[in-house]
């Protein structure tokens, strides 16, 4: 039963958040051109997704370079605020599929390593269900459990165990 609640849950939570618009691939956006001293309007790109590789993934003005995805306590289900870096990652694997990812799921250090390492996995599964629904090729990407083995933050407080409770994704050569 169980493994028709999870993909139905996320199907509808991807259903729910869905917009009716289209993305603007370009991400052009109209400046007033002051180059050539007349008025007039140019258009201004934002760097493409596409073709760029590794470089895409490593430029902080890039959302693509956001690489993990937060999960609330004990929970498996991509927040709504995380959407967008889901997708962005989702076309960036569709547009170049020769790059793989690897998707580590994390937890805090409370629960059993058992526990954990079911619950990472399970943040792993989402966040591949996600992108697999979104269009990259399951063949693209491989997930993993690490439980509470990889902690970004080592104190025993919420603020720190909220930052280990997460899904981090990993492209070819970084992994």
């Amino acid at each position: 039963m169980k493994k028709f609640v999870l993909p139905a849950l996320l199907v509808t939570l991807l259903a729910a958040c869905s917009s009716t618009g289209t993305f603007d691939q370009a991400g052009g956006t109209a400046v007033e051109d002051r180059s050539t001293g007349a008025p007039g309007v140019a258009t201004v790109t934002a760097p493409s997704m596409a073709g760029s590789g590794i470089a895409a993934l490593t430029d902080p003005n890039n959302i693509l370079s956001k690489r993990s995805v937060f999960f609330d306590f004990d929970q498996f289900v991509i927040k709504p605020e995380a959407r967008p870096l889901v997708e962005a990652h989702a076309r960036f694997l569709v547009q170049n599929p020769q790059m793989k990812m690897l998707i580590q799921g994390n937890t805090d250090e409370l629960g059993s390593r058992e526990y954990n390492l079911a619950l990472g996995q399970k943040r792993a599964d989402a966040v591949r269900q996600a992108l697999t629904l979104l269009g990259a090729k399951e063949s693209q990407i491989e997930s993993v459990s690490l439980g509470e083995e990889k902690p970004r933050c080592g104190e025993s407080s919420e603020s720190c165990f909220a930052q280990n409770r997460r899904g981090d994704m990993l492209y070819s050569g970084e992994f």
